[in-house]
């Protein structure tokens, strides 16, 4: 495995779980007990540690280690805990397609899905169920020319058991919504988790490769990941093709702008932007040689980032990266703009609110 951002990033914690190995002779019980412990109850939410986030609505809900899952109405001002979460397996990145229906995926491959708003949660897949769905789907590729490297992959996800995080999501709609991670993992429901299905096959991915960022913008969309790894799709996902990448260090966040914008960020302080989708890039000068972790887009056309060093920046269309003015915060997993105007930043000391507007 190549290297990756160091602890705490979210992307860190993930390659962390699928590089982790106990004793052979544990009880598959101890080894992914996670998976059937309900998540930890903790006093304040807000201060657990919490790797990412997204508005369900004007709601606001963070998922974070142990299965705590944060939800506030106010802004992000006071936070209470999720009324029900089935595992204490850490969350990686959840998403909504509107202010009830939302999906938040983690270690063990574990795949949550809510239809209130993020108060209670069910658990539509793991890593076993997902290895299952893999060996499925490569039965039905035998006379395929890849039908055999996908059973060989398909047979190792069943004989690891669900060992494996996933670290992004795509939600297209509260019926469709795709799901990438370590190893390549890529994975697919069209009727809202009811059932699972793999779509590794549709990669350019032949090393399985981490994915740990996916962006979307319209029919294109774009999956990041380690060494440089950079795959494209123009229709909706069903197939993705290799694309040359400005840098062959690992990409750990990216983002499609509102001016329709491709951002890219990874170790390093590496940030590029391509405003001709994916053919050029040029390099966002300003962020210093700390991995950035998070990219999103702003309501303005701009981006905002977060790096582990507990920073974060904004870049205006084709402009420079420029520090925005904050409290020395903890290393950082995500930042995201709030309404209004303030920004939230979530990581190892928590979530932090930040109303400077700069």
């Amino acid at each position: 495995m190549s290297s990756v951002a160091l602890w705490p990033t979210r992307r860190r914690v993930l390659a962390l779980a699928a590089a982790a190995v106990l004793p052979a002779q544990a009880a598959e019980t101890d080894r992914f007990g996670a998976l059937s412990r309900a998540a930890r109850t903790v006093v304040r939410p807000e201060r657990a540690v919490l790797l990412a986030g997204a508005l369900a609505g004007e709601r606001v809900v963070a998922v974070g280690e142990r299965g705590v899952i944060a939800l506030s109405d106010d802004g992000a001002g006071r936070w209470r805990q999720a009324r029900s979460v089935p595992v204490s397996v850490t969350l990686t990145a959840v998403r909504f397609a509107d202010a009830a229906n939302g999906w938040a995926v983690g270690h063990g491959g574990v795949i949550l899905a809510t239809r209130d708003g993020g108060e209670h949660w069910v658990l539509q897949a793991d890593g076993a169920r997902l290895a299952e769905a893999a060996a499925s789907a490569a039965a039905g590729l035998a006379a395929d020319p890849r039908g055999l490297a996908l059973a060989k992959e398909a047979e190792l996800l069943v004989k690891d058991g669900p060992d494996k995080p996933l670290l992004d999501l795509h939600v297209v709609d509260a019926r469709r919504v795709v799901v990438a991670g370590a190893y390549g993992l890529f994975f697919e429901t069209l009727d809202g988790g009811m059932r699972w299905t793999a779509a590794l096959d549709r990669l350019d991915n032949p090393k399985g490769q981490h994915l740990y960022a996916l962006a979307v913008r319209g029919s294109t969309w774009l999956l990041a990941g380690e060494q440089g790894l950079l795959l494209r799709s123009t229709d909706e996902g069903r197939r993705f093709v290799r694309i040359a990448s400005p840098y062959n260090g690992t990409w750990l966040a990216a983002c499609a702008t509102r001016d329709g914008e491709w951002v890219l960020a990874g170790l390093r302080g590496h940030a590029w932007r391509s405003t001709d989708d994916g053919q050029h890039w040029t390099r966002l000068e300003g962020a210093p040689p700390a991995s950035l972790v998070s990219a999103s887009a702003l309501p303005d056309g701009g981006v905002l980032l977060a790096n582990q060093a507990g920073q974060l920046f904004v870049s205006g269309a084709g402009g420079p990266l420029t520090a925005v003015p904050a409290p020395a915060l903890p290393p950082l997993s995500q930042a995201l703009p709030l309404p209004g105007g303030a920004r939230l930043a979530l990581g190892f000391g928590g979530a932090a609110r930040l109303d400077t507007k700069a």
